[in-house]
């Protein structure tokens, strides 16, 4: 029996691992591999008991073959007498993650390089501009005396955004670029 969840972090993990085994007190395994962070991938597997490399690897092997990245797989097990063998947990880990994969939502993520724009009111049409000819993740907004905008780019538009901004730079208060995220798209296509 398998379980896929999205978590944003590697702290995030353990908290869904407690509810696997909370809901499955007496399996024998609870075996997982998690996949965090777009920008600087980080991972993890763990066999839970079973023999180094037949549980955990083959669940992260999984997630990266479908590409999923903020996830975590738990494949639960309970031992039933049969021994399976290393290449049998091998295969019945492995699928276990691949009938989660199929069965799971799944929404792109997209690397942004993130910008922090401060402007006067005046300006606002510049930033209608900027959003109709770009995609722009507004991801915070502040209108006092002036707007303060946190904004994302997709990563594969950030020379051609900077280029456009160059342009209007000098009729902004503010324009700096913060650092790199992403963003799930969950929109459906």
């Amino acid at each position: 029996m398998g379980y896929l969840q999205q978590i944003e972090h590697k702290d995030d993990a353990d908290s869904f691992l407690e509810w696997v085994k909370d809901e499955h007190p007496t399996a024998t395994h609870h075996c997982y591999a998690w996949r965090v962070n777009p920008n600087k991938v980080q991972e993890f597997d763990q066999d839970d008991g079973e023999p180094g490399g037949t549980a955990g690897m083959p669940i992260l092997n999984a997630l990266r073959s479908a590409e999923l990245i903020n996830c975590m797989m738990v494949s639960v097990r309970y031992y039933g007498g049969t021994k399976l063998g290393k290449s049998g947990l091998i295969d019945a880990y492995g699928e276990s993650a691949r009938l989660c994969i199929q069965k799971a939502d799944r929404f792109p993520v997209i690397p942004i390089q993130t910008y922090r724009i401060v402007y006067g009111y005046e300006h606002q049409g510049i930033i209608d501009k900027l959003k109709n000819d770009f995609t722009v993740i507004e991801l915070n907004s502040e209108y006092m005396e002036n707007v303060s905008l946190v904004i994302g780019v997709p990563k594969v538009d950030k020379a051609r955004f900077e280029g456009k901004v160059e342009s209007v730079k000098h009729l902004l208060d503010d324009f700096e670029a913060t650092g790199q995220s992403y963003h799930i798209n969950k929109i459906r296509s």
